[in-house]
Formats: C-alpha cells, sequence, structure tokens
C-alpha cells in the first residue's frame, strides 16, 4: 500500500498547489462578487444584513461573507484574504472524511479516501474560484463524521459538534446541510433494518441547536426583508426573506417555485463529475456499480460492519441536486466526501486482494489515455494558448510528462506505481495551470486590469464612472470602491473619467472632441471559455476591449 510517508508527500504537494491558487486573482462572477460583498460588509459592519454594491442582496446565506470579512479585518482586503477561510474548510473536509471512513474502514482505507479527495480536480479549483461550496463540504462532511461517531460511540460530544457542523452549513448555503446527513444516514438505517433510530428524542435537542445558531441570521433576514415586504431582488418580489431562505431558493427548485431553471437534465451533474472528479471518476463508477450490486445480492440487508453511509448518501444526495430545475456543476462537489470513500474503498480491494484482478489490466491501459489526453492539453494550453507564458514553463511541463512514463511501467508494485502516478499527475498539472494558464487567462479579464490601472495611478475614485458595460466585481473589490453606473451620456460631466467599451469612443468623442484615452484592455468573461478565445488566431473575435478616458482631455 502507499506508505505513510508517500501519503504526507501528496497531501503537502496537494496543500501547497491550493496555497498557490489563493494568489490568482479573483474570477468573474460569484467569486469575485462574495469577496465584493465580505469587502463591503466589512466596510459597513452590517453582519446581518447583507448588500451588494449597496443593494439588497438574498442569494446565499452570510457564513461566507461573515468569515471571509473577519480574514480581511485580520489580514486586509486581498484576494488570498478572501480565499483563506475556504481553504481551511477544505482541509477540514479532508480530515473528517479520514475520520469517517476510519470508523468502518481500515486505516489504509482511509487514508486513501482522504488523498482521492485531496487529489481531485474540483478540489483545486474550489481553492482559487471559492464559492459556497467549499466552506459546505467542509461542514458536511465535519457533520456526518460526528454523527457517524455519535451512532457508534454514543458520545455526546460528537453528538453537539455534528448538530453545530449542520447549523453552519446552513448558515453557508441552506437546508441542504440538513438535508445530506440525513440523505447519508436514513438508507444505513433502512438497510440495517434499525427503525428505531428514526425516532429517538435527541433529534429534538438536535433541532433546537440548530434553530438557537440560525437565530442571528434569521433575525437580520427578518429585519431585511420581512419587516419590508415587497422588496425586489433580482427582478423577484420578495414578501419574505425567511420563506425564501427556508423554502424558496432550496427546495423551490424542485417544486418550481424558483425563478431559476437552466441545466436541468438528471444526467447533468454526473457530466461534470467527468472532468471534477478526474482522474477517480472511473475508479468511482465502478465502485458504486459494484456497491450497488453487492447490496442487491445481499438482499437490501447490511451485515454487521458493513455501512452505506457514503454510498447511499452519494446516490440520494445526487438524486435531490438532480431533480432542480436550475444546476450548476459545482453543486455536486459537497457529495465528493461520500465519492471519495467509495473510491478508496474500492481502490483498496483492487490493488490489495483478488476480488476485482480481471479490472487491473483495463485500468492500466485507461490510465494511460487519460495521462496523455490531460497532459497533451495542458502541454498545448501552457505552449499555444498564451504567448504571454515562458516557453521553459511547456518545455518543464513535457519533462514532467515523460517523467511518467517510467513509474508507469515499473516492475515492482507496478499497480501502486499507477496509483501514485494518478496522484502525481493531478498534483503537477495543477501546479502548473495555477502558476501560468489562470494568471495569463487572468490578464483578459476587465475588472482586475482596471483596477490595477486605477490603482498604480492613483486616479479619484469618485470621479470614475461605468459606462456601457458589465465590468463584474473585480474592480470593486480590487479598488476598494463602489463604482457608480452611468447610463446615459447626457449624464457625463467635464470631471469624469468613463470607463467603457472602446466601440462606444467615437460616439463619445463627437459630445467630448478633447476626451483623452488613458489605458485600453481586453474585456472577456474568462469563465465562459470557447474554443475560438483559446484560438489566438481567432481570439480577436472574442474578446471586446474597453477603455478608461479622462474627458477633459488633461
Amino acid at each position: 500500500m502507499i506508505s505513510n510517508r508517500a501519503a504526507l508527500i501528496v497531501l503537502f504537494s496537494c496543500i501547497i498547489v491550493y496555497v498557490i491558487g489563493l494568489f490568482i486573482p479573483l474570477m468573474e462572477i460569484d467569486a469575485a462578487q462574495y469577496a465584493s460583498i465580505s469587502r463591503e460588509m466589512l466596510d459597513n459592519k452590517s453582519f446581518f444584513q447583507v448588500f451588494d454594491l449597496g443593494k439588497d442582496y438574498l442569494d446565499k446565506p452570510p457564513m461566507l461573507f461573515w468569515l471571509s470579512a473577519l480574514s480581511m479585518k485580520i489580514f486586509g482586503v486581498h484576494g488570498w484574504s478572501y480565499r483563506l477561510p475556504s481553504l481551511l474548510f477544505s482541509l477540514l473536509a479532508i480530515y473528517s472524511t479520514y475520520r469517517l471512513a476510519f470508523i468502518y474502514y481500515k486505516k489504509e482505507i482511509a487514508q486513501l479516501s482522504a488523498l482521492v479527495l485531496a487529489a481531485c480536480q474540483a478540489m483545486f479549483l474550489i481553492n482559487h474560484d471559492v464559492r459556497t461550496d467549499t466552506m459546505l463540504m467542509g461542514w458536511v462532511a465535519f457533520s456526518i463524521w460526528q454523527l457517524a461517531a455519535w451512532y457508534e460511540y454514543k458520545k455526546w460530544k460528537y453528538f453537539f459538534c455534528g448538530f453545530i457542523a449542520i447549523a453552519g452549513g446552513m448558515m453557508t448555503k441552506g437546508p441542504i446541510a440538513l438535508m445530506i446527513p440525513v440523505f447519508a444516514f436514513a438508507p444505513h438505517f433502512i438497510l440495517r433494518r434499525e427503525w428505531k433510530q428514526f425516532f429517538r428524542w435527541e433529534y429534538i435537542v438536535g433541532i433546537i441547536i440548530i434553530g438557537i445558531l440560525l437565530l442571528p441570521m434569521s433575525i437580520g433576514l427578518y429585519q431585511q426583508y420581512d419587516l419590508h415586504p415587497g422588496k425586489i431582488v433580482e427582478r423577484v418580489v420578495i414578501k419574505s426573506g425567511l420563506k425564501f431562505f427556508y423554502w424558496t431558493q432550496s427546495f423551490g427548485r424542485i417544486t418550481g417555485a424558483s425563478q431559476w431553471k437552466e441545466n436541468s437534465s438528471f444526467f447533468f451533474l454526473v457530466q461534470n463529475m467527468l472532468w471534477s472528479f478526474l482522474p477517480w471518476i472511473v475508479y468511482f463508477l465502478i465502485a458504486l456499480f459494484f456497491s450497488i450490486k453487492k447490496l442487491v445480492q445481499q438482499k437490501f440487508l447490511l451485515s454487521k460492519g458493513q455501512e452505506y453511509i457514503t454510498a447511499g448518501g452519494f446516490i440520494l444526495t445526487y438524486c435531490a441536486l438532480a431533480s432542480s430545475q436550475a444546476q450548476l456543476p459545482h453543486y455536486i462537489f459537497v457529495a465528493f466526501p461520500f465519492a471519495a470513500i467509495v473510491t478508496g474503498n474500492f481502490l483498496y480491494q483492487l490493488l490489495e486482494t483478488n476480488e476485482f484482478i480481471k479490472f487491473k489490466k483495463p485500468v492500466l491501459i485507461f490510465q494511460l489515455f487519460t495521462y496523455i489526453v490531460l497532459w497533451s492539453c495542458v502541454i498545448m494550453l501552457i505552449a499555444v494558448v498564451f504567448e504571454s507564458v515562458s516557453i521553459f514553463t511547456a518545455v518543464a511541463c513535457f519533462f514532467v510528462c515523460l517523467g511518467m512514463f517510467p513509474v508507469l511501467f515499473a516492475d515492482k508494485n507496478s499497480y501502486y506505481k499507477i496509483l501514485e502516478a494518478s496522484f502525481y499527475t493531478i498534483i503537477a498539472i495543477n501546479l502548473f495551470l495555477n502558476i501560468s494558464f489562470y494568471p495569463a487567462l487572468l490578464k483578459y479579464q476587465a475588472g482586475n486590469t482596471a483596477a490595477d490601472f486605477v490603482n498604480e495611478h492613483s486616479l479619484p475614485k469618485d470621479n470614475i464612472f461605468i459606462y456601457g458595460m458589465f465590468e463584474g466585481r473585480t474592480m470593486d473589490f480590487y479598488s476598494q470602491h463602489i463604482y457608480q453606473h452611468k447610463n446615459d451620456k447626457n449624464e457625463f460631466k467635464v470631471s469624469d473619467i468613463i470607463m467603457m467599451p472602446a466601440d462606444s469612443v467615437s460616439a463619445v468623442k463627437k459630445d467630448w472632441p478633447q476626451m483623452k484615452v488613458l489605458f485600453t484592455g481586453p474585456d472577456f468573461h474568462v469563465t465562459l471559455l470557447s474554443i475560438q478565445f483559446l484560438n489566438p488566431l481567432e481570439r480577436d473575435k472574442e474578446v471586446r476591449k474597453y477603455v478608461i478616458v479622462k474627458l477633459d482631455g488633461k
């Protein structure tokens, strides 16, 4: 099996890549918007009523904003200080996955499970493109570990920590943090025929704990919305903030009460797992299939020592999320600790027993194919897409890729070498992405490049206005200022500095012939990558230009 030393190296390497990701410029729009809200909360000291650019905000609960604002209070307003709390929660998710697996499996399986989670593509992504899902994963994984420990060891400390974590998750992304533990334990209890577990009086105490901890947030919602019914947020009339948060935003996506309707296919999330759970996705799908098959063979009855918290928890969580009329790829990330344990158990059986011996050779062939595809894509991204990336980076990437092949074809413990190569491949690829690709990509994001220019030249921020374009939130965050928009050229004043699309210059210049262009930059929504953008020969067709102009020409 993988040695403790090798496991620590893998985990430490993952953390290094996570930390490097803290210093990538924020991406529009979610991460940048949440960072901007956190900064605004800190500036206004409005911790129970949440605002975005001075307007009412209701889409997400406040936990991410609270902790990120606290981090900024301690360390200053930076992209990395916004991300830091979420990084800590990702480490909590990894550790909780280890401890949950260790309750039911060998240490080696628990270790593998934690490493699988730490080294899946989604974990690298959500530690720099930070949304609520990173923090939610930590709360949920911790709550299930604690509740499983309470269920097995009968100690109240686990009970209290479990329900405190559920409340924390609900203050991060809503009732889903309560439902996932239900999805995890319900099939386990049913398959063990432990019907009494559904009717324990202790749950009343747990609900009281959750209710007490949710009070500050609930009071804030009541004061901001329920006392002022009829507010319009995102083109929706809000009659009750409490109802919106506890019902419409979560369950309303299933019942149809929510306004959001996109990506409603039941298979949308598993399609996105094909990239987000790399390089483990095939192992996981095989493992899940055999988990279900074994359960059927046992006539849906678990023997002593077996658990179905993880496989059952993943299946029910997936079904609930996939039933939503509005889905995004990162919604399924909260269930990845389950997937990691299912995968870790399968990998151990594959490598240490003869139970899946016929799969060993196909796994080798598939992994070789995966390495070639992944490394080819990364080398192309680094060597071809951006001229600003050093050719030495691409050459280094190529030689690291070649260095994997002797490992794959080593005679001794070859299957373990394949496993190690899987870890080092995904880590090395994300290291190259974080130090080369993402920094080059984010030079095409208007908000942060404009903020850099404004800060560098000490332009008067109160005189800067946005006209005819959406600059996102990175400009507000990195400038530490909320910029106002002007929608009509007749509103311009001689002292104004205007940020606007470059193709508007000629029209504005008719009224302000003395106008002076101070800066020209690219404007592209970097999270909506396209083949045309990645092709340097076609990129100009995809990228708009923006300018910062001084109307008085001085």
